[in-house]
This record gives C-alpha cells, structure tokens and sequence, in this order.
C-alpha cells in the first residue's frame, strides 16, 4: 500500500536537571558552508568515502539548482495537505556532531565516524528495553562559542548533556534511554528558549542540501533582527525523512505549558518571520506547512488538524482560511513598513538622518517562556527592514491556527464525537 510519506526514513526506534543552558547557534562553520556548500571537501571530509559530497562538488549554477532541487522545482508543494507525513515517536535525541559539509549521507553508519555510528548502534540494541520511541538525529557540532562535538540535546526533556565520547555510548544509552535516569559523570543541563532545527544534509539529498542553507541563513537574520539570540535558536540537522518536502523544520518549545516538537515542510525563506511571530511567538500553528508533531500518530496528526479547523469554525482545512492568513501577513508588513514611517517622520522632524536608526518593535512578537508556557513581550528593538512577507501562493494557503485551541488531553474525547467511518483515530 501507497504512503503519503516517504519510506526512507531517519532512525526511529520503538520502545531532573539543575542547571540551565542557552540554546546553541549556527557554528562559523556553516558560515562557509552556507556560502560554498563543497568548500570543505578534501579538508576535514578527506577521510571520507563520500559519493553524496563528490556530486554536489559538480553541481551546476546555483539558479540551476534552485529550478532542479530548490524551492523553484516543478515539484514543490504540490502535495496539499501534507499533514501525517511524521511518524510517530515520542523522544527526539540530537548528537552535535561536526557540520553538514562533512556528513556523509549515511553519518549514522559511516566507518569514521565512531560516535554517531557507535550511538546508532547502541540505541538500535536496547530499542525493545525503551520506554518511548526514540529518533536520532545529527545536528551541527558547534554552538559559536566552544567546540560541541558530542553534546547530546534530548526532547522533550529539555535537557543537553555535554561531550559524550565514543567510550561513554553503552552507559549514557542504559542510563538515560532506557532507565531515563541521569548519566554519570555527566550534568544534565536545563534548555531555555526555543529550538529550530532545518534539514541541510545534502550528501544525502540534493532537496535538503539546497533549501536548508539559506532557511538557516534567513532564521539567523530574523533572530538577530529581533533581538532574539539567546531566547531562538537555528542548527542543521541532519536528514530527518520527507525529502520531498524540503525545505524541512522542526520546531522544539513550550507552547501553553507542554514541550512540543512540530513538523513543517515546503517553508520558503519568505515564511520564516510567519514561523517566528505566530508559532513560536504566539503559538499559533500554520497548517498548510504543518506535517505533524512529536507524540502524535500519522492518523491522529490528520484527525488532530481537521479538528483544529472545526474548532476556528472551518469545513475543510483550505477553507476560507486563505484570507484569515493573508491577514496574519498584512498586519506582519504593516509593523515593518509602520516602523519605516517612524523613522522617516522622526529624522525628517530632526533633520539628523542618523537619530533613529533602530527603531522599536512594536510590541507584536512574544516568545513562550519555556518555564511556565506563558506568552511574554520581547522588549527588544527589531532594525527597520523594508523586507515583506510575500504574499500566498494561489490555492496554496497558509493555515494559521491556535496551538492551545485542541489540546492534546481533549484531543481523544473530541475525535470520539466526531470520526469518519473509514478512519479509526
């Protein structure tokens, strides 16, 4: 039988912190990575036997790759909804491991690299003595400030361990994974803020490699022209399965007191500052890009959205939903080109060009406390920007709906009362 989503999935397997950490950020690293995707070949990847990051050493154009493999392909969105497309599991392991420009395609079972092969098999072992399903996946090694290599980020736990060594696999795997208890010697370490992970694994497709860059590269801007670094925080990952939506995000925070972790496929750069405000910042999830979430069965994330579309008063998920969402764009611009004016009408009142140049965000953007799940205003300053959110593509709308509206613990009582015949949630 047929799938929505692709079979050549990541690894999935079935089955009290005290000190507190900053989100991590894109390494310098990927800096050069995001400018010259086969600069590092022959360098730290010489040990490699890496067919994926040859290929992409002969890549034509970059606007030949974008019409091929980017967000300009022929294939690009044509799959509406795309919600059940993430299969279920119920805990996200991520090991910080080097960068994208050295990843073979398949890191987990390279001959190299003995951490990420050496965790893989090890969960693989102990899959049946979990409790929860578990996915690993590999994210950028590197948080700007000091080498990561073998940190451990675990959701929705919260939590990151620090310099896991090749040595120290089986132990930290029993202890953490399967008894989820602390490991010893290391401290876990609390995560604050929220946490954006965006496929770039070109090795192992030409989709993700394309398109995760320069989300990447629009997130860090957005981020620091919010004012928000600390609080947001982007990495590469590796391949997390769905090549054919890239580009592909996953967004771990506290949203209404719950850790989640949402899917988002098809995201353009031009919807990164919509993921920002609404998801993040107001906890509103945007459907047409939604494929589903951590904790939720393919049949469950589908039955989960029509719910959320009864509850906002909608009788299909396109809906009238198109104009509600423009809405959500126009008042977006708006704030950016409100800020414009008070800059204008301020320097042209001084007669000094320079008297403004930053001007205040109005108090739009809340980010979720990752504590208490409470929505609170960014008192930071956003630099003007005459950039726009573009408007939707036709039949192709961007569904923003409440998080917080269908909760997960009314999520079954409210799929009782309302199930079709020829689908069992």
């Amino acid at each position: 039988m047929s799938s929505s989503r692709e079979r050549d999935d990541p690894l999935s397997f079935p089955t009290n912190p005290s000190s507190s950490s900053s989100p991590i950020t894109v390494s310098d690293h990927l800096d050069s990575y995001l400018q010259d995707p086969t600069s590092h070949i022959g360098s730290a990847s010489g040990s490699y036997s890496n067919e994926g990051l040859l290929a992409s050493a002969e890549t034509a154009s970059p606007s030949n790759s974008d019409v091929e493999f980017g967000f300009s392909r022929p294939d690009f969105r044509q799959q509406t909804p795309i919600s059940g497309t993430v299969q279920f599991y119920e805990r996200h392991v991520f090991l910080c491991y080097k960068n994208p420009s050295v990843w073979p395609p398949r890191i987990e079972a390279a001959e190299f690299d003995r951490l990420p092969r050496l965790l893989s098999a090890a969960v693989l072992a102990r899959k049946s003595d979990m409790k929860k399903e578990t996915r690993l996946t590999i994210c950028e090694g590197h948080d700007g400030t000091e080498t990561s290599n073998g940190d451990v980020l675990i959701f929705p736990d919260m939590i990151r361990y620090r310099r896991l060594t090749h040595f120290d696999v089986d132990t930290f795997v029993e202890e953490v994974l399967v008894k989820d208890g602390e490991w010893l010697p290391g401290t876990p370490e609390r995560l604050e803020g929220s946490y954006v992970f965006v496929c770039s694994h070109g090795s192992r497709d030409r989709r993700c490699g394309v398109c995760g860059p320069p989300l990447i590269s629009r997130f860090r801007e957005e981020i620091e022209s919010y004012g928000l670094q600390g609080r947001v925080s982007v990495s590469p990952c590796s391949h997390i399965g769905g090549h054919k939506y890239a580009g592909n995000v996953i967004i771990f925070g506290n949203i209404n007191g719950e850790v989640t972790g949402h899917w988002y496929g098809y995201v353009t750069q031009d919807d990164v500052p919509m993921l920002l405000e609404w998801h993040i910042g107001k906890g509103e999830i945007i459907d047409s890009l939604w494929r589903g979430q951590m904790g939720l069965s393919e049949d469950e994330q589908k039955k989960y959205q029509e719910l959320r579309c009864l509850v906002n008063g909608e009788t299909t998920i396109q809906g009238s939903a198109k104009e509600a969402t423009q809405r959500q764009i126009d008042e977006v611009n708006t704030t950016s080109c409100r800020a414009e004016d008070e800059v204008a009408n301020c320097c042209q009142g001084n007669g000094n060009a320079s008297c403004c140049r930053e001007p205040a965000l109005p108090e739009t953007l809340g980010i979720l406390d990752t504590n208490e799940g409470a929505v609170k205003l960014t008192p930071e300053k956003k630099k003007g920007s005459k950039r726009q959110i573009s408007k939707i593509p036709s039949g192709k709308a961007a569904i923003v709906r409440k998080i917080h509206e269908v909760d997960r613990a009314s999520f079954s009582s409210l799929a009782n009362k309302w199930v079709e015949p020829s689908m069992s949630v």
